[in-house]
């Protein structure tokens, strides 16, 4: 099952990259860029991911002494989740910056602007 998931990831992310770098169209390479950070984040869960553990929670279920060796450490969830509200964000300024240019420009052809070209 993690194999499946870091596949997964590791395609979003070549999916996505692919499709940064090959169109030329604003709208789409931001979708490309949000698809790479989906396979990111598939990613980083499943490295996380251990088998036969279970949630970090210390009650009677998992006793003191075994904690070390039968829960799943956190920090990778909270890593993912905190990579998504930054991803989101990252989203909605390249959108807000892409609506500027359509208004600007009348175009969201990445080609058709040619003032910071060399």
């Amino acid at each position: 099952m993690v194999i499946i998931a870091m596949v997964t990831g590791f395609i979003l992310i070549l999916m996505g990259l692919y499709g940064a770098l090959t169109n030329t169209n604003i709208l789409r390479m931001i979708v490309s860029f949000s698809v790479a950070n989906t396979g990111v984040n598939i990613v980083l869960v499943s490295v996380g991911y251990m088998h036969g553990r279970t949630a970090p929670i210390l009650d009677n279920a998992v006793p003191l002494a075994e904690a070390s060796t039968r829960i799943i450490d956190p920090v990778p969830q909270a890593l993912v989740l905190t990579a998504i509200v930054i991803g989101l964000g990252i989203t909605t300024l390249m959108l807000a910056y892409a609506y500027k240019l359509y208004e600007t420009k009348g175009t969201l052809d990445i080609s058709k602007f040619s003032e910071l070209k060399w």
